[in-house]
């Protein structure tokens, strides 16, 4: 897989929100199917329900976009992606050593930027800064 895209186009892309029209275009674009990782179902999962304690998702919402993912689990849009996490991790820290110091990056921004690397994605989606730096920093293109 060339692409792997970070939750946060994802999450825009099943909920609608200030970066939904972005998400769905960038994602409507790609023949390709992305990769879904159990990291991805953790911060999907967390998000809906951080969403629903701050009174911005009702259940409803959540049911709808979670039956989405799964919809596009079964048609193949989404393609789970078992991850082997020892050598992600490895990757991941002198990285986040070498790259948090000026970018600033958090231990959730540099996993999913070393899965990517990990996956030998060649571009990485994300609405996130300072993922965008890091992706740059390692060799990948960044969208949007």
């Amino acid at each position: 897989m060339n692409l792997y895209a970070d939750t946060s186009p994802l999450i825009s892309h099943y909920l609608n929100d200030s970066h939904s029209a972005s998400a769905q275009a960038l994602l409507y674009a790609t023949a390709e199917p992305l990769p879904f990782t159990g990291l991805h179902r953790l911060e999907m999962r967390n998000a809906l329900a951080l969403g629903v304690f701050r009174r911005i998702l009702t259940s409803a919402q959540v049911g709808t976009a979670w039956s989405d993912v799964e919809s596009d689990l079964r048609s193949g849009r989404l393609v789970p992606q078992p991850v082997n996490w020892a050598p992600v991790y490895r990757a991941a820290a002198p990285w986040a050593a070498l790259h948090s110091p000026r970018i600033g990056c958090r231990s959730l921004d540099v996993l999913p930027v070393a899965l990517a690397k990990k996956l030998n994605a060649k571009e990485f989606f994300t609405f996130d800064e300072r993922q965008k730096s890091l992706a740059l920093a390692l060799g990948l293109a960044v969208k949007p």
